[in-house]
Parts: structure tokens; C-alpha cells; sequence
């Protein structure tokens, strides 16, 4: 019996993401013990049976329709993969300043930090070094096509610490409590689903887990971005308030963007 529940959670969880053993697949695979004992097997199996019906319930729930607005401001459409190659243009530092960008996220090995909205890669490939050895990335995208690109120029680099994660709109699949930067360049403002992005988010944060948002700044009319595809610090602040979120710190030093960062506003 114990076997049998066994693998079919670990069935179930495969055909749920595609066939990819996803890390709440793994999960349940290193929480199945070998016990002996008949009490311990029985709790063994509840314990495989909960998870995957929790697991079931998430990815089945239905998605709500997606917003135009939210909290007075507009929702830009995605950036599709076709744009993958102006993610990687020669003079993006030069623009952006991404090294300074970087240099502020403090990253340190043995960190588990997000990039979300990775795209093909830009900042994921360069902090993925950073985090090395024991850390990762868990780099998600919304769309295959950027995550197949990825997988292809981290191969190139002989990275081992970067999993790619195909999220949804409403739920970017990563797990509780576990994460100690989450970086969003540029994506939170494309986000349909803003309040259950950031409330998944936060649930995500390890103890002291910070969000590091970029955004080019609205403020600017100088910012060569279209006005759809900026936001203001005080729509910012807005949004990231209501959804449980305080801002921590914030870095003012960029050429086009504002770097903040969010924490949870309750342990």
C-alpha cells in the first residue's frame, strides 16, 4: 500500500508540471522513508496522499480573468521571446548600469535568490556565480521559449546552480520560506495578476528574504521607455503596501531606474 500511494503522488506531481520532476515532486520523494514500523508507514502514506491532493488543488485551481488596471495604474502586455535578443544588447550595462545593479543586490554564497521574469538569462547567468557553490537561482519565466533559451546559454557557461522554473500568472512555484532574494527587473509592471504575484511572493521570502524591485522610473520623461512601461516610487509604494510588503531600503543611483527593496511587513 505504501509503495503504491507513493508513486502514484510522484505520478501525479510529474504529469502536473509537464513530466519534470518539480521540486514539490522531489519533496515528497525525500520525505518517504523507509519505515518499518506500521504506524509510521501509515503516517508516511497520509502524509504522500495530503500532498499530492494539496499539490493537485493548487495547479487545478482556476485562473481568475486577467486585470487591465490595478490600483489606478495600467497593465503593459508581456514582452514576448521574439524580444529575447534586446534582453542581451551589447550596451546594456552601459544604459542600465547592471554591474552597479548587482553590486547592490549584496548577493553571498549560499544564497537562494530568484530571478523572476528571468528571460534568457541576463541577470540569472551572472548571478548564479555569485551565489556558488552551495546557492542557486531559481530562474522563472511565464514562457518556455525564454526558459529554453536559458537552459542553452547556461550550458555554454557550465552552470550548475541555475533550475529553471516554468511559473503561471498567478503563481510563480516557489517554495515557502525559502527564498533570500527575489529579483524582478522590469516585469512586475507586465504582471496581470498583480496581488496574487505579490502575496505568492511574500510567502516565498526566507527569515530576512528581501524583494529587489527595478522599475524605470515614471518620474524621468528623459527615460527613453515607453510611459506604459514605467512606474512611479508612489505607485509603487501603493501596491507592494497593500499586498503586505514594506519597503526596507532603496538605491537612488541608477541612470533610468529605481532599485527597491521589500520585506514582509510581519515576520
Amino acid at each position: 500500500m505504501k509503495a503504491r500511494v507513493f508513486w502514484l503522488a510522484l505520478l501525479v506531481a510529474c504529469q502536473l508540471s509537464g513530466g519534470v520532476l518539480t521540486w514539490q515532486a522531489a519533496h515528497v520523494v525525500a520525505q518517504t522513508p523507509a519505515a518499518t514500523a506500521t504506524d509510521a508507514e501509515t503516517a508516511t502514506d497520509a502524509e504522500a496522499e495530503a500532498a499530492a491532493e494539496t499539490k493537485t488543488r493548487a495547479e487545478t485551481a482556476p485562473i481568475p480573468p486577467p486585470l487591465t488596471r490595478y490600483l489606478g495604474r495600467t497593465i503593459a502586455q508581456t514582452m514576448s521571446y521574439h524580444g529575447a535578443p534586446w534582453l542581451t544588447r551589447d550596451n546594456r550595462d552601459q544604459e542600465e548600469h547592471t554591474t552597479e545593479v548587482l553590486q547592490q543586490l549584496g548577493l553571498q554564497p549560499g544564497q537562494v535568490v530568484c530571478d523572476l521574469g528571468c528571460g534568457n538569462g541576463y541577470y540569472t547567468l551572472q548571478m548564479a556565480p555569485q551565489v556558488a557553490p552551495q546557492g542557486k537561482v531559481l530562474a522563472v519565466d511565464i514562457q518556455p521559449e525564454m526558459l529554453h533559451l536559458l537552459q542553452l546559454r547556461s550550458q555554454e557557461l557550465g552552470l550548475d546552480n541555475v533550475e529553471p522554473i516554468l511559473g503561471n500568472v498567478v503563481d510563480p512555484q516557489l517554495p515557502a520560506d525559502s527564498v533570500d532574494l527575489v529579483l524582478l527587473v522590469d516585469v512586475y509592471h507586465e504582471f496581470s495578476h498583480p496581488p496574487q504575484m505579490l502575496q505568492a511572493l511574500r510567502r516565498s521570502l526566507a527569515p530576512g528574504g528581501l524583494i529587489a524591485l527595478l522599475e524605470y522610473r515614471q518620474e524621468d520623461p528623459s527615460v527613453p521607455i515607453k510611459p506604459l512601461h514605467k512606474m512611479s516610487k508612489r505607485q509603487i509604494l501603493k501596491e507592494f503596501q497593500a499586498n503586505g510588503l514594506r519597503l526596507a531600503k532603496q538605491y537612488d543611483g541608477l541612470p533610468w531606474q529605481h532599485l527597491m527593496f521589500f520585506e514582509r511587513d510581519t515576520p
